[in-house]
């Protein structure tokens, strides 16, 4: 691929490059808020503000962001998404998390203006690759139980709680309840070990589904966009729901938005639900963190870092590729604007999307007006994807699933890892798969700076 730096501007093809994103990636917007803990039409229903927010403030042509699987698995964790839903309902819920999407808005902009975007390329790869794994455990720990089981997470944890395992994983929930992947993993083996207990329809869906979304591009003809698997399997899924009456869980009922609501821009109006800055201020999200501010901080700022480290891997990699300059400073101030304005919709925080943005770039993007493009089709779409309503959960799991079980499964950068980097690349992903996000890259940094004591020292060249 040749470095020929930023195409040259042509809004036709933006239009077109925009229309194909806005396309193959609804089955990825309304799975992904599955991950966060919300309802499946949420994923669509706040997905284009911030996106153009960020086409507005983003200085790459191709990067498009996005809830991914990695951030709606730390927002869920971070806040301990589904015992809140348990305890206070899916709305509270939305505005907690919203509440953390202004703090980690906040924390971005913040480390763009002192320059983190430095540092953030010094974070050590071992740290980088075994997050990286940690997280994708997550991932596909919260996705295996709607792609399973016939009533999704709920069967899954009732099965767990009459089971052996019931009384460990009552213990970890109350001695050590920052630990939140490990009850999600004794979950996720307890799914896997147990066949027997699997959805007589969902669990064959899912895993066709699964099958397909993986190597259905083989068998397309090579003009379909990628993403076109994803489009396929979902429509199928769908009508099959529609047809046979599909007993598991759906989207379901997809809230029309009220009539009055939305932005007046002179003559335009954006139908766009806008929350209620007093909601959005008075979340309990500090409490969420033991009533401390300053470990709210730490965690939207190690969250916004993260982030970051998304963002850095998808620009770096247009930069040797296309030659694109970008600067960390403006990608990080993009990202706090973006998380800002996924906050007063009631999103989940926002970061750089790889597949995403790839779409993007073979689809033919010359400017960030592709990206302005994509977040208006979602916008004004929205009133008419009330087909997605009977939608196969276990269809969306698959979207999911697929994304990340290679990784998970083959972990070819922690086994090529020898010695120290054994000890770091491994002890992060484990950390962060049985612990959380935040505090797995905790870990990560703290056995960088122990394994850094027991490394011989370098001999100096002598004359």
């Amino acid at each position: 691929m040749s470095k020929t730096g930023p195409p040259k501007f042509n809004p036709i093809r933006d239009v077109i490059a925009g229309t194909i994103m806005a396309a193959t990636s609804v089955p990825q917007l309304v799975a992904y808020a599955q991950g966060v803990g919300y309802a499946s039409y949420r994923g669509l229903a706040t997905a284009g503000p911030s996106l153009f927010a960020w086409g507005l403030a983003t200085g790459s042509p191709f990067m498009s962001c996005g809830v991914t699987s990695i951030t709606a698995l730390m927002a869920k964790a971070d806040l301990d998404g589904d015992s809140y839903v348990a305890e206070y309902g899916e709305e509270a819920y939305v505005r907690l998390v919203a509440a953390y999407s202004l703090w980690v808005g906040l924390c971005s902009a913040i480390l763009g203006i002192v320059g983190f975007g430095k540092l953030a390329g010094m974070v050590p790869s071992n740290v980088r690759k075994g997050f990286k794994w940690g997280c994708a455990v997550g991932v596909v720990a919260s996705a295996i139980p709607n792609g399973l089981f016939t009533k999704g997470s709920k069967e899954l944890k009732t099965l767990v709680l009459q089971s052996a395992l019931s009384s460990f994983v009552v213990r970890m929930k109350t001695n050590f309840p920052a630990a939140t992947g490990i009850v999600s993993v004794t979950n996720l083996f307890y799914a896997i070990t147990h066949p027997g207990e699997w959805g007589m329809i969902a669990a064959p869906l899912f895993l066709v589904c699964t099958a397909f979304v993986m190597k259905g591009s083989n068998y397309l003809p090579k003009s379909f966009p990628p993403g076109t698997e994803v489009i396929i399997a979902t429509a199928l899924a769908t009508l099959m729901s529609m047809k046979f009456d599909y007993p598991g869980n759906i989207v379901g009922e997809i809230p029309q938005l009220d009539p009055d609501a939305g932005i007046q821009l002179g003559p335009i109006k954006i139908p766009v639900s806008i929350m209620n800055p007093k909601d959005l201020l008075s979340a309990p999200v500090v409490e969420r963190f033991g009533g401390s501010y300053p470990a709210l901080i730490i965690s939207a700022t190690l969250f916004a870092a993260v982030n970051f480290l998304s963002i850095m891997g998808i620009a770096s990699s247009f930069e040797a590729e296309n030659g694109i300059k970008w600067s960390a400073p403006r990608e990080l101030i993009a990202q706090g604007v973006a998380c800002g304005v996924a906050a007063i919709t009631g999103s989940a925080p926002v970061s750089g999307s790889m597949s995403r943005s790839l779409v993007s770039r073979m689809a033919g993007t010359t400017s960030q007006m592709s990206c302005l493009v994509t977040a208006l089709i979602w916008i004004y779409m929205m009133p008419y994807m009330t087909v997605m309503s009977p939608t196969p959960q276990a269809a969306l799991s698959a979207v999911i699933i697929s994304a990340v079980i290679k990784s998970v499964v083959f972990p070819k950068d922690l086994m090529s890892m020898k010695g120290t980097d054994l000890i770091v690349g491994w002890g992060t992903g484990i950390g962060t798969a049985i612990t959380s996000p935040t505090i797995g890259f905790g870990i990560g940094l703290l056995l960088v700076a122990i394994t850094s004591l027991f490394k011989p020292a370098k001999k100096e060249k002598t004359a």
